[in-house]
């Protein structure tokens, strides 16, 4: 074989290399974007778990208290309105 045999020989496989190069390097940029998009879509799945406890947790519970008032004939000058229901000192 000759010099110029063995330089065509390499250059072909150093075309068919760069092809194959290429195919990987296009391939790496792609799991690079995808492994970004899983982490964003992680992300956000936990942010939405986090709000949605948070909110859970956030409701308020109203404390009712109940204050009893007795002989509401005695004090002067009063009424009462408990929803529809009102009572006042009668005259």
């Amino acid at each position: 074989m000759s010099l110029k045999e063995d330089i065509e020989k390499l250059d072909k496989k150093v075309e068919e290399t760069s092809f194959a190069y290429e195919l990987l390097q296009d391939f790496k940029k792609q799991n690079k974007r995808q492994f970004i998009i899983i982490l964003v879509i992680l992300g956000m799945w936990f942010a939405t778990i986090g709000y949605l406890v948070f909110v859970l947790n956030d409701i308020g519970t109203i404390e009712e208290s109940s204050i009893e008032i007795q002989d509401v004939e005695t004090i002067d000058n009063s009424h009462i309105k408990i929803g529809d229901d009102i009572w006042e000192k009668s005259k």
